[in-house]
């Protein structure tokens, strides 16, 4: 593509341009620009004059825009989006990280020198106040392999640079000391890294992963820039504080008692942050108090920097109307005692912006000849550009055109944007006659009379006069098509499924697998007989405690019930916890007995067998305008062999809101129908049938496949007609909701059932769907997600594939937690609107609902509102529901009713009044409504700022502020979803059982009953005992974390062979450092419990004369085995003592250092064929 730009630049209008800067004009007005013209005269200025440039917008939708341009002509990465701070808001209490990353990677470029060529910003990107560029790079790190560096001026500078400390690195923006270790996750970076010291020396550099806290990759260097873009030096913060308790003091001083005391709540609130160092997003509002000299992004531009002002006019006008927001804001702020009366200065004015575009030169780039009044203007230029004609597939108007841009001499080129694209457009241009050419940029530009087909992407076409040139998009050509985009996305959004919400914490609810429920107190290391081990806490009815030796810790499991319900307690040694195990396992023993049943009744049922996949298949699905993630393609190869197979298929699909459930019903739908077989779609709302029926006309466009819409909105004589055709077999594929119930539709040769949400169906429509069940392929799709311990439980039960990761070209959605201001609401709303969004709006009050809406029209006076909410007839609600969804509306004021089954992609910002009395669960629910193309998604979620917050609501806000992170929050809201997913699965006969022994001991009695019904032994290793005088610990120098530490003795407890203890090994080196003494004990003493349970060895003790280990009853060792091991092993003998056992002869002194040869004595000995268990 730069082969435009070369030629380009020897045309009439660049001369143009570039004559006039020659002869010194520094700020030129250039008219006739198109939108993709604007990116091209960018991209030819940072070529030509190989200066960096800046370019203006008016929105942040026009610079995204832009910058794919750009990107089309430069060649990704040449072009960064530098998006507006968020936090223009006074009260952000949390956000997102994503864009905030974005901001710093920019402007950490830009202090070290290293410009990413083109910067784009839109208007607001530009006003918030930041740290300056001398600041940014001495706080900016860049680390090598060899480099010395005291760990303790690391620390600090990582903790002014606005890095958290914290316990364990999870989230962007902390860091965490463990030895000679340090954990950073840079805004910046795509995954964390672990830096190792050896003294004041790195001695090594890691990339690790979020989940599994394990080194990914090695690095030799890596670059770390500040957190935040508001931070000032360490020995600035005392003067800062003294500066703004003076002002305070004078301010409320000067104030009434009420305002006064609001006011200084407030600020001391924000104090006691200012004085613990402690990181917060509104931190930015107090920057001048620490920084005599702050800066904007202008400052951090190199001085012979090109802005670029693209529409002057818009940008203009969005400066005043931002002005006038940020003034009523302050204003709003001020009277309400949130601010202090200069904090004004946290932006830049209008005037000053302007002033600072002057001192660079500029080219202002607009469509229209009326020159701009507040911008300086040298000279007045005039480009030859024009858009070109979109052709919607009628290639006859394309000839027409052709024959006329060639007798004009011009050159012709169209760009599309894959190899596959690029033939199938050359194949059907020929077939219509054009004389079409594959065609390298490489080799210039396409003669005159060809049209050259080439690989690239551009969102327009244009047409270039002056150097005769007409290029064509791929939307011009064809009906316009949605390109494959892979969007960055850092590995923490993908922490999604994480394997560990079974993170302990002091005060949770365990089950002892012997003992029952109890609360767990913690980790206490105890000195017995001059032994120091670790003993796992837990208090249970009364005043009883229960000590766990770490070693046991597998018989110990968190209590994972119903969301927000509280287990009672049991009492140590009553018979109560017996009994309730007995219930459950023989609840559990029936429902599996059911399922088994039934499993092996619908595998008896023959089915039709569908044909392997035919051409048009592949057509179909290579349409598919996204790139498939790994668990999408892994759960269409798990539905098609069902369908291959000749018996009836009942295959459920779970997966995440918005995560490509419907693709995999799409494909499979169109498998049946290419095998002459109808498909019924059953959806439980007319909303959800609109959706899909407009899904599926869309994917089968071009294909001739009948589709067929029946719902109540659709009116009695037409879904009439349409049963009429369903009988007649003219219909392939059927939506709708339980009208496909009715009598009256008769299939004439049903193949292949799919049922959207099953759990929302009535009784009596499960019913229907049962019987349905037993004749035709079923494929059900439901947005909760399962458990992985039930899925593996549920194995040879239920058919299950899971969509665990989000699509590639998701952006997780930009979270912001913020107090209710008319300001935030305002800019939020409009900012949507602008780009052609709509809005969700969610007030969980009928009674107040209609007022809402009021309060909403006076912010934005020409906004649509559609009011919805349950108590309305249902009729009339999904009727508002359509409406919004056909763009109506922009706004929809609703009550949580749109917590599931809308999936509009063009609503991508959500407003969630009072957050904080929402569960955790059902903010997650209605954050995935946005985001859900390849839009960016924003959530405000706002709660009031009362006059006291309660304990209570500070903990909702702690928890809603991990929420916009992948942390603990974000655990919580997973772990309830798939509890919700888990009773679903279940029915509700069996929410009793999971309440009664937790979720985990559930799993683990349902695939025991599995195992036991198929004939097999449940998995049970042999239980060891082991009393040994070692000291076989944690020790808190080592790992300081207490969740931690019970992470790690859960992986040592939990393993089943010595590879598995070997990879814990591994893992302590790379987390922790190398391991002291007592955890080597530990590790060795897992070993020989490994060992010995293979072996049926049941307690391993000591006596005068070594360690001696008891064989269980049923464990038989011939004395052949014994004879062969001792001939290696002369320690070894056996001995009766009360029943056989082994004793391995050694002095107490040696008894550590002799394991090692123990344990392999003992591998020996079950290997041999005359030991057997």
């Amino acid at each position: 593509m730069r082969e435009i730009i070369r030629v380009y630049a020897q045309g009439d209008s660049w001369y143009e341009i570039s004559h006039a800067a020659k002869n010194g004009a520094r700020h030129m007005y250039v008219s006739g620009t198109t939108t993709l013209g604007k990116a091209l005269l960018a991209a030819t200025a940072e070529q030509e004059w190989e200066r960096p440039v800046l370019i203006i917008t008016s929105h942040a939708q026009h610079a995204e825009r832009l910058v794919a341009d750009l990107e089309g002509f430069v060649g990704e990465g040449k072009a960064v989006l530098f998006p507006p701070d968020e936090a223009l808001q006074y009260g952000v209490f949390a956000q997102s990280p994503e864009l905030v990353g974005q901001r710093l990677g920019i402007l950490a470029r830009l202090a070290l020198g290293d410009s990413p060529g083109i910067v784009v910003a839109a208007w607001d990107a530009l006003l918030a106040k930041l740290a300056p560029p001398d600041l940014f790079r001495t706080h900016t790190l860049h680390f090598q392999v060899g480099l010395e560096i005291p760990r303790d001026k690391l620390m600090q500078t990582l903790s002014a640079a606005g890095y958290e400390r914290v316990e364990l690195t999870e989230a962007p923006g902390q860091f965490s000391v463990r030895g000679g270790l340090i954990d950073i996750y840079p805004l910046t970076s795509e995954e964390p890294v672990r830096i190792e010291f050896y003294g004041d020396e790195i001695d090594s550099i890691r990339g690790f992963d979020l989940t599994s806290q394990r080194t990914t990759v090695s690095r030799a260097n890596v670059l770390i820039s500040p957190a935040t873009e508001a931070f000032w030096e360490a020995e600035a913060s005392l003067k800062g504080i003294e500066r703004i308790e003076k002002k305070l003091s004078s301010t409320v001083a000067s104030l009434g008692t009420e305002r006064a005391a609001g006011l200084k709540k407030n600020v001391e609130q924000d104090l006691e942050k200012l004085r613990s160092g402690l990181p917060f997003p509104a931190k930015g509002k107090y920057l001048s108090y620490f920084v005599p000299e702050t800066a904007t992004l202008f400052d951090f531009l190199p001085s012979d920097s090109l802005v670029l002002v693209a529409e002057p006019t818009r940008v203009l006008e969005r400066a005043e109307n931002a002005q006038a927001d940020l003034d009523e804001q302050y204003r709003s702020l001020l009277l309400s005692g949130h601010i202090l009366p200069d904090q004004f200065r946290s932006f830049v004015s209008d005037n000053d912006v302007l002033a600072a575009v002057e001192r660079f030169q500029t080219l202002l780039l607009s469509s229209l000849p009326n020159r701009p009044s507040r911008l300086r203007v040298d000279e007045q230029l005039a480009v030859l550009q024009k858009a070109t004609p979109n052709y919607h597939g009628q290639l006859e108007l394309l000839r027409k055109d052709m024959r006329r841009l060639t007798s004009a001499g011009y050159h012709m080129l169209s760009l599309v944007s894959t190899k596959e694209k690029q033939a199938d457009l050359i194949r059907g241009l020929r077939e219509e006659e054009i004389n079409a050419r594959e065609w390298s940029m490489e080799d210039g530009l396409p003669p005159v009379g060809v049209l050259g087909v080439s690989v690239g992407v551009l969102e327009e076409g244009i047409e270039l006069p002056d150097i005769k040139l007409h290029i064509l998009s791929e939307g011009d050509l064809m009906a316009r098509t949605r390109q494959r985009k892979r969007r960055q996305i850092r590995t923490a959004a993908e922490g999604a499924r994480l394997s560990s919400y079974r993170d302990l914490s002091v005060g949770d609810y365990v089950v002892h697998v012997h003992h029952g429920i109890g609360k767990y107190l913690g980790i206490k290391t105890m000195d017995i007989a001059g032994i120091q081990r670790d003993y796992i806490e837990i208090r249970y009815n009364g005043e009883d405690k229960l000590y766990v030796p770490t070693e046991q810790l597998h018989l110990v499991q968190k209590y994972v019930g119903a969301e927000g319900k509280e287990p009672k307690l049991h009492a140590l040694g009553s018979s109560e916890w017996g009994k309730t195990k007995v219930r459950v396992t023989e609840s559990v023993e029936k429902m599996a007995e059911e399922l088994v049943a039934l499993y092996a009744q619908r595998e008896a049922v023959p089915g039709f067998c569908f044909s392997p996949d035919k051409p048009w298949q592949a057509e179909m699905e290579d349409s598919f305008p996204y790139v498939e993630t790994p668990d999408q393609l892994r759960s269409i190869d798990e539905v098609k062999a069902d369908m291959e197979q000749p018996k009836v298929m009942d295959r459920l699909l779970c997966g995440d809101v918005g995560y490509g459930k419907t693709e995999v019903a799409v494909r499979a739908a169109f498998k049946a129908v290419l095998d002459g077989k109808q498909v019924a779609i059953l959806v439980p709302t007319t909303i959800l049938a609109q959706q899909h029926y407009k899904t599926f006309k869309e994917r089968f466009s071009g294909f001739p496949i009948e589709i067929a819409l029946l719902s109540r909105f659709r009116g009695a004589n037409d879904n009439r007609d349409a049963a009429r055709r369903i009988s007649a077999g003219l219909v392939d594929i059927a939506i709708g909701t339980h009208r496909l119930f009715n009598a009256d539709v008769r299939w004439k040769d049903l193949g292949l059932v799919v049922i959207d949400e099953e759990q929302r169906f009535g009784v009596a429509h499960k019913e229907k769907l049962k019987m349905l069940k037993n004749s035709v392929d079923v494929l059900t799709l439901s947005a909760t997600p399962i458990p992985r311990t039930l899925h593996m439980a549920m194995v040879g039960l239920r058919d299950v594939s899971a969509i665990e990761t989000p699509p590639e070209d998701r952006y997780p959605v930009q979270t912001y937690v913020i107090e209710h201001q008319d300001g935030v609401i305002k800019n939020a709303l409009e900012r949507e609107l602008v780009r052609g969004g709509q809005v969700y709006y969610v007030h969980n009050r009928v009674r107040t609902i209609k007022s809402v809406a009021v309060y909403l029209q006076s912010l934005v006076p020409e906004a649509r509102i559609a009011i919805g909410h349950g108590q309305m007839p249902e009729e009339k609600l999904e009727r508002i529901f359509l409406d919004f969804l056909d763009g109506e509306y922009d706004i929809l004021l609703s009550t949580t009713i749109i917590e599931s089954g809308l999936d509009i992609p063009n609503v991508n910002t959500i407003i969630v009044e009072d957050a904080d009395r929402f569960g955790l669960a059902q903010l997650y629910q209605l954050r995935g409504r946005v985001g859900r193309s390849t839009r960016l998604g924003y959530a405000y979620l706002t709660y009031r700022p009362e006059k006291s917050l309660t304990e209570v609501a500070e903990k909702r806000l702690s928890a809603l502020r991990e929420f916009t992170q992948l942390g603990a929050g974000f655990k919580i809201a997973l772990r309830d979803l798939e509890i919700r997913g888990a009773g679903n699965l279940l029915g509700p006969e069996q929410h009793g059982s999971v309440a009664s022994v937790g979720f985990d001991l559930y799993c683990q009695l349902l695939e025991d009953a599995v195992r036991s019904l198929r004939g097999a032994k449940p998995k049970r290793p042999v239980e060891v005992e082991i009393k040994l005088p070692v000291d076989a610990y944690f020790p808190s120098r080592y790992i300081r974390d207490s969740k931690q530490k019970v992470e790690m003795y859960k992986r040592v407890a939990a393993a089943h062979g010595l590879e598995e203890i070997e990879d814990v090994i591994d893992e302590l080196i790379d987390r922790y450092g190398e391991p002291p003494e007592p955890v080597m004990n530990l590790l060795g003493v897992a070993k020989l419990k490994i060992v010995a349970s293979k072996l049926g060895i049941t307690l391993i003790t000591t006596d005068d004369n070594g360690i001696l280990c008891k064989l269980s009853p049923e464990t038989v060792v011939t004395a052949d085995a014994v004879t062969r091991v001792y001939k290696h092993f002369s320690q070894l003998s056996m001995r009766n003592v009360r029943g056989f056992a082994i004793l391995w002869r050694v002095a107490s002194d040696r008894l550590v250092s002799s394991l090692p040869n123990l344990i392999t004595a003992l591998q020996m000995l079950g290997e041999s064929e005359g030991g057997k268990s």
